[in-house]
């Protein structure tokens, strides 16, 4: 497998490195991609201390994709990644994320537990705090550059999670004094959408040999079918064209 990767503009922050989401939101990001209708890079964020962070940058975030069922088998590259972000080691370069003018869009996968607001997170206390209070301190440190808001997309397996999300986020704002021209933003020039995700990804096929003739320690499988149907009355396919790469990703008005 070539290390070489093509250059693009970071677009995309990306908080987990699981089998799931890099099989899921990175592969379709590689379909709209290879089909020309998406330009841009993801950058992986680690949620929590112990992940898998150094063994995708070991291989330049570039690894394989291989869908299996019966309708065949399809093997693919993905290469969207463009680095990895462990906050545990490096907390300004977590933050520095906010700073890039082409940062639009967020995409989460940190478990069904990650969208959790607790009193006792406090901004001195980063990196060891929960997901939405570390989203909380890249939006403000976003807001305060003056720069744009973000689209987002959770993909934890909760009720309404856009909505639980943002909630947090605000209660965060709250809680540390942050300033209605701040909640406002929030509320304003960010997208929270909700989700629902469906695709089995089976991850690292542990003692098969799938015959690739090149190594590769961060081979990622699914199934062929997936499903991401998103509620928001945002124009997303204007900036996401999922439709464009024949995926199956619905958007809807209509709440989930």
């Amino acid at each position: 497998m070539s290390m070489l990767k093509k250059e693009a503009c970071e677009r995309v922050i990306q908080f987990g490195e699981g089998g799931f989401l890099r099989g899921f939101a990175d592969w379709m990001l590689q379909k709209m991609t290879d089909c020309g209708a998406f330009e841009g890079k993801v950058v992986v964020v680690q949620p929590i201390k112990n992940g898998v962070c150094d063994l995708l940058t070991a291989q330049n975030c570039k690894y394989t994709h291989v869908i299996r069922g019966a309708e065949g088998v399809e093997i693919s590259q993905i290469d969207v990644i463009s680095r990895c972000v462990n906050p545990y080691e490096n907390w300004e370069d977590y933050l520095a994320l906010a700073d890039l003018p082409a940062m639009r869009f967020i995409i989460s996968n940190t478990t069904e537990a990650g969208i959790v607001f607790s009193e006792t997170d406090l901004p001195e206390r980063a990196p060891e705090i929960s997901f939405p209070a570390k989203l909380t301190l890249l939006c403000k440190r976003r807001f305060d550059r003056g720069l744009g808001g973000f689209l987002i997309l959770p993909c934890e397996l909760i009720d309404r999670n856009g909505d639980h999300l943002k909630k947090c986020v605000l209660q965060y704002a709250r809680l540390w004094n942050m300033g209605e021209d701040f909640a406002r933003w929030i509320e304003t020039e960010n997208v929270f959408c909700n989700t629902l995700v469906d695709r089995i990804n089976t991850g690292y096929p542990k003692g098969e040999d799938l015959k690739l003739g090149y190594e590769d320690k961060m081979v990622n499988t699914s199934e062929f079918f997936h499903l991401w149907v998103i509620e928001t009355d945002f124009d997303i396919e204007k900036e996401l064209p999922f439709s464009k790469a024949g995926l199956n990703v619905i958007v809807t008005k209509d709440k989930l």
